[in-house]
């Protein structure tokens, strides 16, 4: 109920914050040239959302096998040293990430989807390895004792059980996917990065806020999706938010 009473909070607040920025750019004759690009931000939005759906999806289809993996008695010994190689994508400065990915790919997308899926790797991996060892080790043996195969503990025991740490690291690596996808423009890979350097080059504050807004409105969307799906999804019994 706490954590429901804090979330209705920070909404409130953010809805109001909005507002207030709202009229703050209408007062200041900001409001009417940031949608002077409405056209130009609808368009890359699409693109912006493309890269990150792709990546991301990449990241969450081989991220969440290989946590599982990790935790199997058999290769568990291989966690740490596997851990510290994704890791790297996150060690390397992003920037320095897009221009080795520039250099092997060529420009356009491919770099750009492969760059953001390794940054978006490692949360997904770690967060699948907590949730997985952090199930009660006497649900497993009681459900071994049932007679239930590895397969079957894994699908009906584990994952319910590690299915809200799991997703709290979809969270976490979406938003930091959507929020790094700008600087795809800086190698021909699009999005809303286009508007943003762009108007840092012209010194043009209304263009950099029509790519900045929706850049974050689009993060904090995406973290309030998955924060639903997370409240809604996972049963009560496993579910500390509900």
């Amino acid at each position: 109920m706490a954590a429901t009473g804090l979330q209705t909070a920070f909404r409130l607040l953010l809805i109001t914050g909005v507002f207030a920025c709202g009229a703050w750019f209408q007062a200041n004759g900001l409001l009417p040239a940031i949608l002077k690009h409405r056209s130009d931000v609808i368009y890359l939005i699409r693109q912006h959302l493309a890269l990150a759906a792709v990546s991301g999806a990449i990241a969450i289809v081989v991220g969440i096998p290989l946590g599982v993996i990790l935790t199997r008695p058999r290769f568990e010994m291989f966690a740490d040293a596997v851990t510290q190689v994704v890791n790297l994508g996150t060690t390397i400065p992003t920037l320095a990430l897009l221009a080795l990915s520039m250099s092997f790919l060529g420009i356009g997308a491919p770099p750009v989807i492969f760059a953001l899926f390794v940054l978006t790797l490692l949360p997904i991996v770690l967060n699948t390895i907590a949730g997985l060892r952090s199930v009660p080790q006497p649900l497993i043996e009681a459900a071994r004792g049932m007679g239930m195969t590895p397969a079957q503990i894994l699908r009906r025991v584990e994952l319910p059980n590690a299915v809200f740490v799991i997703l709290a690291g979809i969270r976490t690596a979406l938003a930091i996917n959507i929020g790094t996808v700008p600087l795809a423009f800086l190698i021909g890979g699009g999005g809303l990065g286009e508007l943003i350097f762009t108007g840092i080059d012209l010194m043009e504050p209304s263009m950099l806020l029509a790519g900045a807004i929706p850049t974050a409105l689009l993060a904090v969307f995406v973290d309030f999706l998955v924060g639903q799906i997370q409240f809604w999804l996972v049963p009560r019994g496993v579910n500390p938010l509900r």
